[in-house]
């Protein structure tokens, strides 16, 4: 595949009446549920287990008395789209509240499971057939056999950071055997993400390595019922317990960056960081902020600013500050598209860089290494991020709890030539 570069398990015994039970119905050696997290990791958790797979969560469970079943006679919200393709807005979750059943035993009737009382299977089919969505039998897989989908989910797939990530999953997946699938959500509104997991649940995908850093409580609930293992990359906020997620070592990333600074004889630095609430952002600030206090220099907030990791605001911040009387010599960027806005924000004002602004960025995407003067930067190491995120979701589907559910790869300061000791007063 080519990226543009810019910028439940199953249950047994009795019929399921559409609420699900823990009945473990799989042989040893299957895979492909979601899997309960007392189950201990195999030694040498950097690689996906070979191992059988262990009873997995099962979806939740319909309250009771608080739906009606669909009459039979009820028209669709809207006809059928060719090809079988869901007829929007109608989605599984409401298919599931008109039939009157989880979400998890509307997948199971999409997927052919066995495990569906006769009555509710035909009940809930012939809903899923007003609204274009085909049932598609998902034989169970073994733990790990070669085959199968792995889905990777990010906000947006245009960019080298988004091609760093899908690199990183795709290398990995290949040799597990298994191919991947690519969805961007355009976050931002519309229910772009809500789509994405309605169409997860008519493929027979195994598992799912999510880049979605906004994901809510409510679609991690639809995940687990829908039994889809994952794992979240440089998520937005701590995860609950027990979620696998990695990031990067950001605090000292941002640290290294400013020490390098101040080292250089930099006094005044300015910071230009993504959203206050993420993470990633608040980490790189407090790094910053303390190799300032290493170096006996006072903390200024007139020095700080906020954006979104992206150009615009980076610049209109980036000009903000070097208009200040008293500007900043130095600007630590929390991303590399945020450091080439502030280059531009330097020239629009006349000057240059490193000579009259040293600039240091985060992320050393390939431009990074092509722009003049060329950037220096934290190297943020986005394929071994995902590689390490697929290999939790392939110990997931193997049946197996990895080792670590929160992994931080390290980050390092890549010094180049756009930062230099300031020019001397007067």
């Amino acid at each position: 595949m080519t990226v543009n570069d810019r910028g439940n398990d199953p249950r047994h015994g009795g019929a399921d009446d559409g609420r699900a039970e823990n009945r473990p119905d799989r042989p040893a050696g299957a895979g492909g549920g979601a899997t309960s997290s007392e189950q201990p990791a195999r030694a040498g958790a950097g690689e996906a287990p070979a191992g059988g797979a262990a009873p997995s969560r099962a979806g939740e469970p319909a309250r009771a008395g608080t739906t009606r079943p669909q009459d039979d006679s009820d028209p669709p919200a809207e006809p059928p789209r060719a090809g079988g393709t869901p007829s929007a807005p109608t989605t599984l979750a409401e298919i599931a509240r008109r039939a009157g059943v989880s979400v998890s035993t509307v997948s199971k009737v999409l997927h052919g499971r066995s495990d569906v009382a006769a009555a509710t299977r035909a009940r809930v089919q012939r809903l899923l057939e007003r609204h274009g969505y085909p049932a598609r039998p998902r034989a169970a897989p073994t733990a790990l056999a070669a085959g199968g989908l792995v889905d990777v989910v990010l906000n947006d797939i245009e960019g080298s950071w988004a091609a760093g990530l899908l690199s990183g999953a795709e290398e990995t997946l290949a040799a597990a055997g298994l191919g991947m699938v690519v969805t961007a959500t355009h976050s931002g509104g519309g229910g772009s993400a809500r789509r994405w997991l309605d169409s997860l649940a008519t493929r027979p995908t195994r598992g799912a390595v999510l880049v979605v850093p906004e994901l809510t409580e409510d679609e991690h609930a639809d995940l687990r019922a829908l039994g889809i293992p994952y794992a979240l990359v440089s998520p937005a906020q701590e995860p609950e317990p027990g979620v696998p997620w990695v990031g990067a070592t950001n605090w000292p990333g941002a640290f290294a960056a400013t020490r390098h600074l101040t080292g250089l004889g930099h006094r005044r630095i300015a910071v230009i960081s993504g959203p206050p609430r993420r993470l990633a952002s608040r980490a790189r600030v407090d790094g910053y902020r303390s190799a300032l206090e290493e170096a006996g220099l006072a903390f200024d907030p007139a020095l700080v600013r906020y954006g979104d990791f992206t150009h615009e605001p980076a610049f209109r911040h980036a000009l903000d500050l070097l208009r200040l009387p008293d500007r900043p010599t130095a600007v630590f960027a929390g991303s590399d598209q945020q450091a080439l806005s502030t280059y531009r924000a330097a020239a629009t004002l006349g000057l240059r860089v490193p000579q009259d602004l040293s600039v240091v960025g985060f992320d050393d995407l390939p431009f990074a290494d092509w722009v003049t003067p060329r950037l220096t930067t934290v190297r943020t190491p986005l394929p071994e991020m995902a590689a390490v995120a697929t290999r939790m979701v392939l110990w997931l589907i193997a049946g197996q709890r990895p080792a670590s559910t929160r992994v931080e790869v390290a980050s390092t300061l890549v010094v180049r030539e756009s930062s230099a000791p300031p020019r001397p007063a007067g």
